[in-house]
């Protein structure tokens, strides 16, 4: 079969993970070859970019961008397009758009950042989860021991701000925004008839 490009992508708390191995699980056992995968990365540049927000180095926006964007390069090349070309599903926890909402929400050029990443593959779906702040808050909390660099409420504001124009500019029937405030179950059973219908999978 033709492979596939799912990408989930929203706000610290809005669930993605939770949802993309969902996914992941539900489409593997309709007896799908599924290679589920994240940004930043387990690699080498994904873990300068996890030490990075849990501040334990300090960088600009800017270089935190370039290296999310050099992060997504290596990620492509040697797992996702692979992967893609042996017909297998990819759902990867967040894509390029991360890179466009947080970094507006840092004051960078988005139209520079458009460009920057401009030679990667457009998914074939994105999903965005949308979930109010003090909902990302409570999740956060419930779920971490810390806050990363991005989670603070203002930031979380013009970040899912940032998100909601982008799914409205990219707007297509490649791209759905979802309601996160309700139960996994809800979420997850509206995530599989979307990825059906859109995908005929």
């Amino acid at each position: 079969m033709k492979g596939a490009f799912i990408v989930f992508e929203g706000p610290d708390g809005a669930g993605l993970s939770t949802q993309a191995e969902l996914l992941d699980k539900y489409l593997r056992k309709k007896g799908y070859k599924v290679v589920l995968t994240k940004e930043p990365t387990i690699g080498l540049i994904g873990g300068l970019i996890k030490a990075a927000l849990k501040n334990e180095w300090k960088t600009s926006p800017l270089a935190m961008q370039l290296l999310f964007t050099a992060d997504r390069a290596h990620h492509i090349d040697m797992e996702i397009l692979p992967a893609i070309d042996k017909g297998k599903i990819v759902i990867s926890d967040r894509y390029f758009f991360s890179t466009f909402a947080y970094g507006e929400a840092s004051g960078l050029d988005v139209e520079w950042l458009k460009k920057l990443n401009s030679k990667f593959p457009m998914p074939d779906l994105t999903i965005f989860i949308d979930v109010p702040v003090d909902v990302s808050i409570e999740r956060i909390k419930t779920s971490r021991f810390e806050m990363e660099l991005f989670e603070e409420k203002e930031k979380l504001e013009k970040i899912r701000k940032a998100y909601l124009k982008i799914a409205e500019i990219y707007n297509s029937d490649k791209t759905v925004v979802i309601d996160g405030t309700k139960s996994v179950e809800e979420i997850h059973a509206k995530i599989v008839k979307i990825v059906a219908d859109k995908l005929k999978i």
